[in-house]
């Protein structure tokens, strides 16, 4: 491979069959006939299935796993999780109504997320879900909901620690940070909640996102349960569960490798007679989102142009930035990189190095830049890969007035 054509992730999820990718058991053709109309995401339900079997196998039996519902809110792949997973959590009130659909438990949905207005936290303690509280002011509304409605309030905390989740792609821990209460100022609001007597529930200690390195994703758990430790020695009231987040990544760019998690299961393993004897009441709880259906998911174009400019072929297609951000590199890339991309069909073996470019009037409009493709034509379909999570709902969808995507769980 070139460097004027730098590679991608190899994708090998997906099947083909003469020559054309499988998604869900369909020919992609097919699917695109179905859905009626491109562009459009596609998630495969047997693959969000395979992964939670995977992470099942990985992990101890002891380990709750928690679905982040803004990795991806589509009601079916919502609805498909909750029969898998053992938990919900969600970060906003549409979420919420999300989750609460799919007729799973309340007390297994959790809701983080600074600034929660007056009526989220009505509505949360009226449903009975567990509030993760980010700061003294919620706390405060939290009692006067409960007061008002005659209920008493679940809830937790969310705690901002004083370390940070080193190699993580976004991180949300350690110095200041919108997220979670200071560690230090946690004991004085575990006090207010026992004298409120609240249904306290445990600690949420998020630290990061989009890690593939199994030595950080180990530290920052054992750094987590010390915390929560020192944490539970400040109260009387028993700690129910500690969600340690998540964090886990999934390869995109060159140089990815997939996360280890037998080296994580073990380390949970391992941590486990620890935790029954500082928390016996404890649950320990992974949070995912992106791990759980980013892999699983597609984002297919179809080719409306090809263009010629001074030596360089452009692939035009009836999707882009408007409809998938983080693919564009607009979505917390420093430096762009290719999302994997790939014909929905070969019929012609010849490579070529292009740029697939979407129809808006701006040159962030990018979706895959100087990529080895097989030649393609007006028509065929583009796919890339990895687009099952922060895809659709993370993109500005009415920029400069286009058609929104459509969406379908195979």
């Amino acid at each position: 491979m070139s460097e004027a054509a730098p590679a991608h992730w190899p994708n090998d999820q997906f099947s083909r069959r003469n020559g054309e990718l499988i998604i869900g058991g369909c020919p992609l053709s097919r699917l695109a006939a179905r859905v009626g109309s491109t562009p459009f995401y596609a998630y495969d339900r047997q693959l969000i299935t395979d992964r939670v079997a995977a992470l099942r196998a990985a992990f101890p039996p002891e380990i709750a796993l928690h679905y982040a519902i803004k990795a991806n809110p589509m009601p079916a792949v919502v609805q498909h999780l909750s029969a898998l997973v053992d938990g919900i959590d969600v970060a906003s009130h549409k979420e919420m109504a999300v989750a609460l659909d799919t007729g799973i438990a309340p007390h297994k949905i959790s809701f983080a997320g600074p600034g929660k207005t007056t009526a989220e936290i009505h509505s949360a303690v009226a449903a009975g879900i567990v509030l993760n509280l980010e700061s003294e002011r919620e706390l405060a509304e939290v009692i006067a909901a409960g007061k008002a409605l005659n209920v008493t309030p679940r809830v937790a905390v969310r705690v901002n620690p004083d370390f940070e989740f080193k190699g993580s792609g976004m991180r949300m821990s350690g110095g200041p940070k919108p997220f979670g209460i200071d560690a230090e100022r946690v004991p004085a609001l575990l006090k207010q909640i026992e004298a409120e007597k609240l249904d306290f529930e445990g600690f949420h200690i998020f630290t990061g996102s989009q890690n593939l390195k199994a030595e950080a994703v180990i530290e920052a758990q054992n750094n987590v349960l010390q915390l929560a430790y020192q944490l539970a020695a400040q109260t009387t009231m028993p700690i129910k569960m500690l969600n340690l987040g998540g964090g886990f990544g999934i390869p995109y760019f060159p140089g990815d490798k997939p996360l280890d998690l037998a080296a994580i299961g073990t380390h949970l393993k391992h941590c486990l007679p620890e935790v029954k004897q500082k928390l016996p009441q404890a649950t320990l709880v992974i949070e995912l989102g992106r791990y759980f259906v980013g892999e699983a998911g597609i984002y297919v174009s179809r080719i409306t142009d090809r263009k010629e400019s001074r030596g360089h072929t452009f692939l035009v297609v009836d999707g882009g930035m408007h409809h998938h951000l983080a693919a564009s590199g607009n979505f917390g890339q420093v430096i762009r990189k290719n999302y994997p991309i790939a014909l929905g069909k070969i019929t012609d073996e010849t490579m070529e190095t292009v740029s697939v470019v979407g129809p808006l009037c701006t040159p962030l409009d990018v979706l895959a830049d100087k990529v080895h493709l097989p030649k393609a034509q007006i028509g065929d379909l583009i796919v890339l890969f990895q687009s099952g999570a922060y895809g659709l709902t993370a993109s500005p969808q009415d920029f400069l007035g286009h058609a929104h995507a459509l969406e379908v769980l195979v």
